[in-house]
C-alpha cells in the first residue's frame, strides 16, 4: 500500500508541480524570418567535414523541436557533431490572420526562399532536404516542381505519399461524413487540440490512457521520467493548422489521393512525382500508425531517382526520432546515408 501510494505521489508531482524540461537546445542562430518562419543554422562545433549542407522541413502541426527535443537524443545534435552543416526551417505558429495561407504559399515561397538563403550562406553549390511526416510531402512537392534546382540527396522520415489506405483516418475524414468545408469556415485555423485528439482516437486506449498508466508503472525510473516529460511536452505543444492549407490537406491527399496519382496541381502546375532525381533515402515505421509503412513506400515506385533506398524502423511515427532506437538506429542510419553523398 505504501509502495503504491509513493508511485501515485511521483506521478503527481511530475504532472502537476514539476517544471516543464528544456528542449531544442543545439546552439543555433536565426538566420532569414518570412512572416512567423524562422530558419536556423546550428552552430558547428567542429570544422564541416560535409561540403553539401542539409536544411529540415518539418510538418505544419507540433514544433521542430522533435528532431532536437534533449543532448544525446537529438537527431539535429548527432548531425552537428558529425560534420554536417544543419539548418531547419521552423514555420512558427500561425494566428487567425494567417487562415488563408495554403501549401502553395509554403511550397512555392517559404521553401525556395529558405534554401536560396542556405545556399547562400554555406557558400555550397547543392543542398541536402530532409522531410519528417508531413513536411517530407511537402519537400517532394518541391522537388518534383523544382527539378533543376541544385538538390542532391533527399531524405523522407514516415512521410505519407499514398493515402488510397489511411486506416481510421479514412474512416474519420470521408467526405460523406466528414464537413470540412464547415470545419474551415467556422474555426478558421484548426486548434492543435482537434489534430492531437484525431490522432489519440487512432488507438484511444493506449493514447489517451496508456501514457499515465506507463508512467505510473515506471516513476521510479528517473531517466525514463525524464524522457516522459519530454514527450510529453512535445506532444502537446502543438500549433494551430492554418485552415486553407488544412482543406487541402484533408481534400486533395486524404480525400482524393491526388499527389501519388499525379492528378495535384499548386498555382496551375502538376506536381509530378517522377521528376524527382535527386538521391532519396525514405524512412518507415513499421508501427506508424499516422503515415504507414505502405504509404511512405509507394514514393519508391514513382520517382526517377537512380540512388534510391526504402529502410524500415522497427520504430513508431515519433520514435524514429526519438528515443533509444532512434539513437542507435535512426541517427546513424540518416548520417552514414548522407555522408556517402555530401562530399
Amino acid at each position: 500500500m505504501i509502495a503504491a501510494y509513493k508511485k501515485w505521489q511521483r506521478v503527481v508531482e511530475v504532472v502537476a508541480t514539476e517544471a516543464e524540461p528544456e528542449v531544442g537546445l543545439t546552439p543555433k542562430e536565426v538566420i532569414w524570418r518570412k512572416n512567423k518562419a524562422k530558419l536556423y543554422r546550428y552552430i558547428p562545433v567542429k570544422e564541416t567535414t560535409h561540403r553539401v549542407p542539409i536544411l529540415m522541413i518539418y510538418a505544419l502541426i507540433n514544433k521542430p523541436y522533435i528532431l532536437d527535443l534533449t543532448p544525446k537524443n537529438s537527431l539535429v545534435e548527432h548531425l552537428v557533431e558529425n560534420g554536417f552543416d544543419v539548418y531547419l526551417l521552423d514555420w512558427g505558429t500561425p494566428g487567425l490572420e494567417d487562415r488563408h495561407m495554403k501549401l502553395d504559399h509554403y511550397v512555392l515561397d517559404y521553401i525556395p526562399k529558405a534554401i536560396k538563403k542556405v545556399l547562400d550562406v554555406s557558400k555550397a553549390s547543392e543542398i541536402s532536404l530532409l522531410g519528417y511526416c508531413m513536411g517530407g510531402t511537402m519537400t517532394a512537392m518541391f522537388a518534383a516542381l523544382h527539378d533543376d534546382w541544385p538538390i542532391r540527396n533527399l531524405i523522407f522520415l514516415t512521410s505519407p505519399f499514398d493515402f488510397s489506405d489511411t486506416g481510421l483516418y479514412g474512416a474519420f475524414l470521408d467526405e460523406r461524413y466528414f464537413n470540412l468545408d464547415k470545419a474551415v469556415d467556422t474555426l478558421g485555423n484548426i486548434p492543435p487540440e482537434m489534430i492531437d485528439f484525431g490522432n489519440k482516437m487512432l488507438k484511444p486506449i493506449t493514447n489517451f490512457y496508456g501514457p499515465y498508466m506507463t508512467l505510473l508503472d515506471r516513476s521510479e525510473n528517473e531517466q525514463f521520467v525524464k524522457s516522459w516529460k519530454l514527450m510529453q511536452k512535445w506532444v502537446s505543444d502543438g500549433v494551430p493548422f492554418p485552415g486553407e492549407a488544412y482543406r487541402q490537406w484533408i481534400r486533395e491527399f486524404y480525400q482524393k489521393n491526388k499527389l501519388i496519382k499525379g492528378e495535384l496541381t499548386v498555382r496551375g502546375r502538376r506536381v509530378q512525382l517522377e521528376k524527382i532525381k535527386a538521391n532519396v533515402l525514405n524512412i518507415a515505421a513499421s508501427r506508424d500508425h499516422i503515415a504507414t509503412p505502405k504509404q511512405v513506400e509507394a514514393l519508391m515506385n514513382v520517382i526517377a531517382s537512380e540512388d534510391k533506398e526504402y529502410v524500415l524502423m522497427e520504430t513508431g511515427h515519433v520514435s524514429v526520432v526519438f528515443g533509444p532506437k532512434a539513437v542507435k538506429e535512426t541517427y546513424p542510419t540518416v548520417a552514414a546515408w548522407l555522408a556517402k553523398r555530401s562530399n
